[in-house]
């Protein structure tokens, strides 16, 4: 005679081996673009670092010229203080996010050539 608890035993395992399978769907969610939703972010990141590093730029070459009276020169030098610093950063960041991929996928295979049948 089956007892009680063999039967909720049983309805907890298959309970724990659909969630399990639930949890593998869900691990990789398909995105329309190919890529995850990460990389995504960062490239949104990247961006707005680029776009803040100019506006900073002309913000404080604005305020420059504004208290000190130097008109164009103030903002025509801080909007290129800004394209260069943020230039630099989305470099090295850009540079970070290229390593970090490509210690995540590991070594490319070999592609047969062409010419080679």
């Amino acid at each position: 005679m089956p007892h009680p608890d063999d039967q909720r035993d049983e309805a907890i395992k298959r309970l724990d081996e659909g969630l399990n399978a639930f949890d593998k769907k869900r691990a990789r969610p398909n995105s329309p673009t190919g890529g995850d939703a990460g990389s995504m972010g960062e490239g949104y990141r990247l961006l707005a670092g680029l776009i803040g590093g100019v506006l900073g730029g002309l913000g404080l070459g604005w305020t420059f010229d504004y208290f000190v009276h130097t008109s164009p020169f103030g903002l025509v030098v801080g909007l290129l203080i800004g394209i260069v610093l943020s230039t630099y950063a989305a470099v090295r960041t850009a540079g970070r996010m290229s390593a970090a991929a490509k210690a995540k996928s590991g070594p490319v295979s070999a592609v047969p050539d062409d010419n080679d049948d």
